[in-house]
């Protein structure tokens, strides 16, 4: 089973999940193709009433603890609560482009 595949199964067992997007970012970074080291996670749930953003993030930290000892490096977290996502005008923001490893080598200088 894929890191993505395991991600979301644990992210649905843990969470009453209203909506949930799992997406491989890894072929935005500097690793090697067909890697999962860094996903963006969309996450809707009401399980985030009256918590602040860390102690959400957090709770997705934990459930995902395992994956992120052996070979995740990244998640990008959007973490909102069933009103907090009705409410939005906008779908999550984009992740911004690696800058990191070779991709910042191979930029030309200013």
């Amino acid at each position: 089973m894929s890191a993505q595949q395991v991600i979301t199964e644990k992210l649905r067992g843990a969470f009453q999940v209203q909506w949930l997007e799992v997406e491989n970012e890894s072929h935005n970074h500097s690793v090697p193709r067909n890697s999962e080291t860094h996903f963006k996670i969309v996450l809707v749930s009401d399980d985030f009433a009256d918590m602040r953003k860390i102690a959400r993030h957090q709770a997705v930290y934990k459930v995902l603890a395992e994956e992120l000892r052996s070979g995740v490096h990244a998640l990008a977290l959007h973490l909102y609560t069933g009103q907090e996502w009705a409410d939005r005008e906008a779908p999550a923001p984009e992740s911004p482009n690696c800058m990191g490893g070779s991709k910042h080598e191979r930029q030309p200088a200013s």
